[in-house]
């Protein structure tokens, strides 16, 4: 008796030994077999979140390299400081205490726009996801409004970058080689935008469209308005310059200051079209067609900015073979002139 007692006190161990084992397996034997389907997901989340990471290395380099160009900045700007460049001291000097201001707010502009090129990256994963997945217009709409704000934010980078290096922002030096092909004071032509997303959104209501062409005409005047503004200053810039004497020098070289900051004035009303443009677009489409809009932009831009890495990296040996070839791209623009039906980043 004692004997079947211990067997039956050894037996109800080891099946409570192996109970808890089963429950760590987690019951696979009742378990359905994952689909086809959810394994391609959860391949697909794996690759996902390595490219994350990769990314975010890459990012954390990309910050590193800025934070040191940052120091060196600020000890050239001790340096200069030392020397006596205030406001005030060394006759001339103010101009050069702000051109190390300039180049400051230029490389920490640089790093903000890297990190808002990293969670523009994210904003249009999310889009893709969320139009893949058929969410409800409610869910849709959030992921979008998170999408306007995330243009706006890089507005608002812009403006406050506009306020120490206009010319960094004019010049497209925040942007790929490819990209600064298709600037307009700074970033992209509105109507030119429009134009492109139309062919995408099809298909659109009849006061859909009305909107939008109203949209893009309006656009096009006031892009029309600011380009002759502009053309106006350089030409009072080239005569104010060019007309000054070795007397009054001094006094015109002022007044050419004075007209040179106009220039911030045009890249904000620039940068104030394009943003209207993008929330207007946003209101006139449906949730689903704005989604895809955004969508769009997100995409080209990441296209746009793959073509410049390719064409940085592309073998020497085909640049040589194409340089006969490059000889005759001026004759072939006079007879068949280039028209630009893109747009590039802001």
């Amino acid at each position: 008796m004692a004997s079947d007692s211990s067997r039956t006190g050894i037996s109800q161990n080891q099946a409570a030994q192996k109970q808890p084992q089963e429950k760590r397996h987690g019951g696979t034997k009742s378990d359905k077999p994952l689909d086809a389907k959810t394994l391609r997901r959860l391949a697909q989340n794996r690759e996902a979140a390595r490219k994350s990471r990769l990314r975010k290395k890459a990012y954390v380099q990309q910050l590193e390299s800025s934070r040191i160009k940052l120091a060196q900045l600020e000890q050239d700007l001790q340096r200069a400081r030392a020397q006596g460049f205030f406001m005030g001291g060394g006759g001339g000097a103010p101009s050069n205490i702000s051109s190390v201001d300039g180049v400051a707010g230029a490389a920490i502009f640089d790093m903000e726009y890297a990190r808002w090129l990293e969670d523009d990256h994210r904003h249009t994963s999310e889009l893709r996801a969320a139009l893949q997945a058929h969410l409800s217009d409610g869910d849709l709409r959030i992921i979008v409004d998170g999408y306007i704000n995330h243009y706006d934010e890089i507005f608002r980078l812009k403006g406050v970058a506009a306020k120490s290096d206009i010319f960094h922002l004019i010049t497209g030096m925040w942007t790929t080689p490819a990209e600064r092909c298709f600037l307009w004071m700074g970033g992209f032509r509105p109507s030119e935008l429009i134009k492109m997303l139309t062919a995408q959104l099809d298909p659109l209501t009849e006061q859909q469209l009305m909107g939008i062409y109203s949209l893009q005409h309006s656009s096009q005047q006031a892009e029309e308005a600011l380009t002759q503004g502009l053309d106006q200053l350089q030409q009072s810039l080239v005569d104010t310059i060019a007309t000054s004497t070795v007397t009054d020098g001094m006094h015109q070289m002022a007044i050419a200051l004075g007209k040179l900051s106009n220039l911030e004035g045009f890249i904000r009303q620039a940068d104030n079209l394009r943003q209207q443009t993008l929330h207007q677009l946003h209101r006139i489409l449906t949730i689903r067609q704005a989604a895809r809009c955004f969508l769009v932009i997100g995409e080209y831009y990441g296209r746009l900015r793959a073509l410049s890495s390719l064409w940085a990296s592309r073998p020497r040996e085909h640049m040589m073979n194409n340089d006969n070839s490059c000889q005759t791209a001026p004759d072939m623009q006079m007879v068949q002139p280039h028209q630009h039906n893109h747009f590039s980043p802001f």
